[in-house]
């Protein structure tokens, strides 16, 4: 049905919206500290919901991240990085060492990129893109 859902009306609406938002906080991200409180409620969330993508909580993590999107578009300047400079900053965030990667690249290879002997191909891109739930861009 395109049209509004006929049993569903304004105060319906508000009805359910308000003890949502006394649960969850703010909505719309304004500032840092709205934020900051509902990065950490996407995070609670991701604990709880894993990799089901049928989770009744998904939407509202769908949702916030979205959010979180747009303030960080606005508010938040990424400053260009080389690839492998990207790639070292999200292993020791991550506690990653050269074999865990072995998904992605032979250790030989993610050796070479971080000691700027070697490129990091397309495919290894992806793959690390993949893994660290980032843009495939970052890595070339």
């Amino acid at each position: 049905m395109n049209g509004p859902h006929p049993t569903l009306d304004p105060a319906a609406i508000l009805q359910a919206w308000l003890p949502f938002k006394e649960l969850v906080g703010p909505t719309t991200i304004k500032s840092q500290a709205d934020y900051d409180r509902i990065a950490s409620l996407v995070n609670v969330l991701l604990d709880a919901i894993r990799d089901d993508a049928t989770h009744p909580l998904s939407d509202v993590l769908h949702y916030l991240t979205i959010q979180m999107e747009a303030y960080e578009e606005a508010h938040v300047a990424i400053p260009e990085a080389d690839p492998k400079a990207v790639l070292r900053f999200l292993m020791e965030q991550h506690g990653l060492n050269q074999s865990d990667l072995g998904d992605c690249a032979p250790q030989s290879h993610i050796s070479a990129i971080l000691a700027g002997k070697r490129g990091i191909s397309k495919e290894t891109a992806k793959k690390l893109a993949k893994r660290f739930h980032v843009n495939a861009d970052l890595f070339l």
